[in-house]
């Protein structure tokens, strides 16, 4: 029997699979499957995703999910659907209210339970200086001295970008490999695949991603995200594919200029262009 899935790029769709009570074994066994922790987390607690700096000036912080494990380490975990300005400087912002809440009153010896952020991508960076770097899905950020040593084992950088994982079904070897063709190909899905079959905690996030079993209240929300989602993708294409055009017309005229420099008749130079003869005069 064929089925259709949220999209988990959408916010509804995201927290749906991950930032409910009932999805807390979902969101453990992410984690877990990605997280470089010496021990496994067992169990969560969600904490208010809307924090408030200690001074009424400042800035908020509103995170998609904000958890904490049994040890006390915290976890933002972020959906990014586009690209922004200064979106590591936000993800580094974000991450000072867990550290700062730590802050006991009277006595404290500044000893500080782990912070990892976690941005899933629905794009890439495309800033790195190395070439290698550019198809990777996972990247881990610590702080570093100069020697790459690091200085500092509890905060943590995760992002993962999603463009950049090209596994198929066939190819998925470890728990996050899974994880990850799940969260970039669960809408397409008509039947859970093969994969998945008799693995309870995809069973159970196949069954929470099921459109067939939202109420009419949870439909219309996600109605609204997807819309959203779908209306900032539409202007995000749009602007890169005038980016090409406005590319396109610059290098003709590059080359109508050095055409006509080197005394090239301004007839065939429109021919060869595509620029008209009263734009290539003006030139």
């Amino acid at each position: 029997m064929k089925a259709i899935y949220v999209n988990p790029f959408t916010d509804f769709g995201f927290k749906k699979i991950f930032g409910e009570e009932a999805s807390k074994p979902l969101l453990i066994d992410f984690l877990n499957a990605l997280l470089p922790l010496s021990i496994p987390i067992k169990n969560l607690s969600f904490r208010n995703a809307e924090q408030l700096g200690q001074a009424e000036e400042d800035r908020k912080a509103i995170y998609d999910i904000y958890c904490e494990n049994e040890q006390g380490e915290k976890f933002i975990v972020e959906l990014q659907k586009a690209k922004q300005n200064y979106f590591k400087e936000r993800t580094i912002y974000y991450s000072t209210f867990p550290i700062r809440e730590q802050a006991d009153k009277g006595d404290w010896n500044y000893n500080l339970k782990a912070v990892f952020c976690i941005g899933i991508l629905d794009f890439t960076f495309d800033d790195y200086e190395t070439e290698p770097e550019k198809s990777e899905v996972v990247h881990v950020i610590k702080l570093k001295n100069q020697n790459g040593r690091t200085f500092y084992e509890k905060l943590t950088y995760i992002y993962l970008e999603m463009p950049n994982f090209n596994k198929g079904e066939d190819e998925l070897v470890t728990r996050l490999d899974k994880w990850l063709y799940f969260i970039k190909h669960l809408e397409d899905f008509q039947t859970i695949p093969r994969i998945f079959e008799g693995e309870v905690v995809f069973e159970k996030a196949f069954e929470k991603a099921a459109l067939a079993r939202l109420d009419q209240s949870e439909w219309n929300s996600y109605e609204h995200s997807l819309k959203t989602y779908r209306d900032l993708k539409n202007v995000i294409d749009t602007a890169r594919d005038e980016g090409k055009i406005e590319g396109k017309i610059e290098g003709k005229i590059e080359m109508a200029k050095a055409l006509k420099a080197n005394g090239i008749p301004v007839h065939i130079i429109s021919n060869s262009s595509g620029l008209s003869e009263d734009e290539i005069n003006k030139l």
